[in-house]
């Protein structure tokens, strides 16, 4: 049950929601651990190689608080969440790929007889990085791609702007539920097609690439560079955790939540359900665009592929899998699966030889990942995170016909707080 009460409201976040405490101390005991662990910083442990793979799963975490978000608390099942994702990425990718080719054509017309003119390094800049599609001219989308904080602006900007527009229009049609699946799944394929080809001003499939390599810190080892982004990564993580939380709370959370359960009673007791929703659709989307801006720099390549419409299944699955409308289930479904999939695709699970036929994990992975949803649906709808509902004993408390309390009616006192 909700509790609506204004001294509810005015409690302290971390006493009303005693689960942001507890995942603030696990993740900061996880970051320092992998630090104190790590080639850069630590002990050597860990390989510089899977402190970026944990440091991707906590961006891939993140995505997943937005998908929670939105799907969790607003009942609005997103599937095109990981192009906002994929944007963010771009975004981001577009100045590390052109900084670090101005490095490059810099040195290399530096032994040329007459100093370069800006145009001509220019010219350089394009050539090295579209002469891959057989252009040598830059687009107009690479207009502010020299400037790192116009860049991080897109990063918000551009996701938050496309979720804007596009709810809008779908919110005030009043398109819900599977149909609303459907055409958030068919703009994420459309804008899949559009990067594929090749005129697109993003190289077409062959995606942008390098971008571990940050400009003008070369004498930086990757070990360093990975913990960095590690803990850049926990730091959004760890924001984007107790804004989830304060955007859950109060009134406004319990709106959202009143959408989910019920939105023609919601718009009958006078609130502007479109307006909520718009507002969590495009605050998860810049979520995500952030995520992503965090993800691919350690990922060091970003290709169409990324965005196609099955990444943002395998979004859908992981809030399934990890427990759906609890933000807590939502970063363990992200983190199972994604560790998961990085050991069983990576060739490190043992093949199992049947005899008349071999189990290659690599080839079966999806196939146990689509069973293992199809199992959460049905037989553990609170996924993962429900096992914590248990052990802190939430279940509602049994009558058998006595009071919990020395005055009449405390039982049911005590069945409100819940």
């Amino acid at each position: 049950m909700v509790d609506l009460s204004l001294s509810a409201t005015r409690r302290p976040l971390v006493t009303r929601y005693p689960s942001l405490l507890i995942f603030l101390g696990v993740l900061a005991l996880f970051t320092v651990s992998v630090t104190i662990l790590s080639e850069g910083f630590g002990i050597g442990v860990i390989s510089t190689s899977f402190v970026k793979t944990l440091g991707k799963t906590l961006c891939l975490c993140l995505v997943a608080l937005a998908m929670d978000l939105v799907w969790g608390y607003c009942g609005i099942l997103s599937l095109g969440h990981m192009a906002f994702f994929g944007i963010g990425g771009y975004a981001i990718g577009m100045w590390l790929m052109y900084a670090r080719t101005e490095i490059i054509v810099r040195e290399s017309l530096a032994a040329a007889p007459l100093p370069p003119t800006p145009q001509e390094i220019s010219d350089g800049i394009a050539a090295q990085i579209f002469g891959v599609v057989g252009a040598s001219e830059f687009p107009p989308i690479w207009a502010v791609a020299h400037s790192l904080p116009l860049q991080l602006a897109a990063v918000v900007l551009v996701p938050g702007c496309i979720a804007l527009v596009f709810g809008w229009l779908a919110f005030r049609s009043r398109v819900t539920g599977v149909y609303l699946s459907i055409l958030t799944q068919a703009m994420t394929l459309a804008l899949a097609l559009y990067l594929f080809q090749n005129d697109s001003g993003l190289r077409g499939n062959n995606g942008l690439s390098g971008l571990q390599n940050l400009p003008h810190l070369d004498h930086v080892s990757q070990s360093t560079i990975s913990i960095v982004f590690f803990w850049a990564s926990a730091l959004a993580l760890g924001l984007g955790y107790v804004l989830c939380t304060w955007v859950i709370s109060g009134k406004f959370g319990s709106v959202i939540r009143a959408i989910r359960d019920d939105e023609a009673r919601v718009r009958f007791l006078g609130y502007s359900v479109e307006a909520y929703k718009l507002v969590i659709f495009t605050f998860t989307a810049v979520l995500a665009g952030i995520a992503g801006a965090l993800y691919y720099p350690q990922a060091g390549i970003i290709n169409p592929a990324e965005i196609a419409p099955i990444a943002s299944i395998y979004l859908a699955v992981w809030v399934a899998i990890g427990g759906r409308g609890r933000l807590y289930g939502a970063v363990i479904g992200a983190a199972f699966v994604s560790l998961l999939s990085t050991w069983f695709t990576g060739g490190q699970a043992p093949d199992i030889d049947l005899g008349f036929y071999t189990v290659n994990w690599v080839d079966w992975w999806t196939v146990l990942l689509g069973l293992s949803f199809v199992i959460v649906t049905l037989f553990a709808p609170r996924g993962i995170g429900g096992l914590f509902d248990l052990i802190s004993e939430r279940r509602s408390p049994e009558r058998h016909g006595a009071d919990l309390g020395p005055e009449p009616g405390a039982l049911q006192e005590r069945e409100a707080d819940r």
